[in-house]
């Protein structure tokens, strides 16, 4: 059975939703507005897991109902808000993976990386981080030993209450992560700032580093040990890759390596009993909490009965399909949207589309479309591609029968990530072991059928292109690709369709490697800085 807790969003988990935001946010414009306070919801002990249900769930809808009707931010579509489906916007499209078809406002900018301070998804996606910072705050503001102790919370539920803060503490220091990736120098806002209007002060992209560092360490040992929470909260596992992921990229982040750091963790990781899952593709399907329990370190949830949403799985599964040249019901959904496909350069990391050479190639579609992406709102130029499917490992359909609403997880971090982290670190020049990076290296390669490659053949280039073919659309790409020096530069001369705004691709500015800090938020706070190049 899928974890309740993370999938069923219980009413007293809303509560404190609004509590506690700053006016890095105030611009949000957010609903709705609720009466209890948090005296009242902290004082009652059997609301402190729905809370915590409400910080997870904001990774996966959009409000506090679904799929839609109340939503936490406003003035945006609020099918698009949720966090999933904004990351993966900001993380595939400007990439040399994913284009879509869609003509929403400015969202043909991501494609084309043309994207302004006024953009509204660069927007969205930067307020709803700092939305979840702050309801991550307001429940560790809430949970010092003091305050449980001044409410009489002790023992057992004392000790569990402590565990969820360390996990409210992951969160948060997650969604300082994609903050730290994408906009760079951000406002800083913790517990420790007052509730209310203030302005709150940026921090400098080398002292979030170490702020994330550090709340990772001290929470690392106050979590559950990997692979011994519930399915879909967090523990050691999460935290140690979530390490692994900021010392891989701390040469971009900081301007000081730290790659023997990133092996250390990714080793970590690996030694902690996740084992591959077998079939490649039982990664992505209905009931991969079960298939793909073995690799999958930390996911987000959804479930098609209690996690209704128009945008994380749901969006990721019903765009990628239309109904023509593919079948929505082998994917488990009503309809298609006929919305995002595979870029070209993606296409060729494979040297055989039918899967018959490595499995990873067996979802493109390719009758019907063509390879070339001529035209970015012709859905049938570009491969299809759909790696998401709402269909059980059997074929089973999901929860929801109707097909609308999606039961697949999204597996944000897994050991198939983990092995290719450890690798790069070490031919990076990180300390640990080569043969044990090209034993990773082989052990996925293995698992989709693919050839081995010999001990010369790891090279980064090499990895890149692994990547690409193991972990596309799983929003690792726009990150990898700035970390190996080919996205934004004038000097780079690796190009997509539609990088820089034309077909064959041309490079763009460094300055795109940040997002800007959107245009409302330096209104609603004069004291900010725009990020160099905007």
């Amino acid at each position: 059975m899928k974890n309740l807790l993370i999938r069923s969003l219980l009413a007293i988990a809303v509560t404190t939703s609004t509590l506690g935001l700053s006016s890095c946010v105030k611009d949000l414009d957010r609903e709705p507005e609720f009466d209890p306070t948090s005296a009242i919801v902290y004082n009652d002990p059997a609301n402190y897991e729905a809370v915590l249900a409400k910080l997870y769930s904001g990774l996966a809808v959009s409000g506090q109902q679904g799929p839609s009707g109340a939503p936490d931010l406003r003035g945006f579509d609020e099918g698009t808000s949720p966090y999933l489906r904004m990351y993966w916007f900001t993380q595939e499209l400007p990439t040399d993976e994913a284009i879509i078809a869609w003509n929403d406002g400015d969202l043909p900018e991501l494609n084309r990386l043309t994207w302004t301070p006024s953009n509204t998804f660069v927007r969205t996606m930067y307020n709803r981080l700092f939305y979840q910072v702050t309801v991550c705050n307001e429940f560790i503001r809430e949970t010092t030993d003091e305050k449980l102790s001044g409410r009489g919370v002790s023992g057992a539920l004392a000790e569990n209450v402590k565990q969820y803060r360390a996990e409210a503490r992951f969160l948060r220091a997650l969604s300082y992560f994609h903050a730290l990736d994408m906009y760079g120098n951000v406002p800083f806002v913790t517990e420790n700032d007052p509730v209310g209007a203030f302005l709150p002060k940026q921090t400098t992209r080398a002292e979030l580093f170490s702020y994330i560092e550090s709340e990772l360490l001290a929470i690392e040992p106050e979590l559950a040990a990997a692979r011994q929470n519930e399915y879909g909260r967090a523990d050691r596992g999460a935290a140690q890759t979530l390490l692994a992921k900021l010392y891989l990229n701390a040469q971009v982040y900081t301007g000081q390596p730290k790659f023997t750091e990133a092996a250390t963790y990714a080793k970590k990781v690996i030694d902690s009993g996740y084992t591959l899952t077998p079939v490649y593709n039982n990664l992505f399907v209905a009931n991969n909490n079960i298939t793909g329990a073995s690799e999958i370190i930390f996911p987000i949830t959804f479930d098609g009965l209690r996690t209704k949403t128009y945008g994380g799985m749901t969006f990721l599964v019903h765009a990628g399909v239309n109904n023509g040249t593919m079948d929505p019901a082998a994917y488990g959904v009503n309809g298609g949207w006929s919305g995002f496909r595979a870029k070209s350069t993606l296409a060729d990391k494979f040297t055989d589309l039918t899967g018959a050479n490595d499995d990873r190639a067996r979802n493109f579609v390719t009758d019907g479309h063509k390879k070339e992406n001529t035209d970015i709102f012709t859905f049938t130029d570009g491969y299809g591609l759909q790696k998401y499917r709402n269909v059980t490992s059997t074929g089973g359909k999901g929860n929801d029968t109707s097909g609308e609403f999606i039961d697949t997880d999204f597996p944000m971090f897994r050991l198939g990530d983990v092995y290719l982290m450890y690798a790069e670190a070490v031919v990076r020049g990180g300390a640990g072991s080569a043969a044990d990076a090209l034993t990773y290296v082989n052990r996925v390669r293995q698992r989709a059928k693919a050839s081995t490659i010999t001990a010369g053949q790891l090279t980064l280039d090499f990895l890149l292109d692994e990547r690409a073919r193991e972990l596309h659309m799983e929003c690792h790409r726009r990150t990898d690709l700035i970390r190996f020096g080919r996205f934004g530069g004038t000097n780079v001369t690796y190009n997509w369709p539609w990088k820089g705004g034309v077909l064959q691709g041309r490079p763009v500015s460094e300055a795109l490697n940040l997002y800007p800090i959107p245009s409302s938020d330096l209104t609603a706070n004069p004291t900010l800085k725009q990020n160099p190049g905007y």
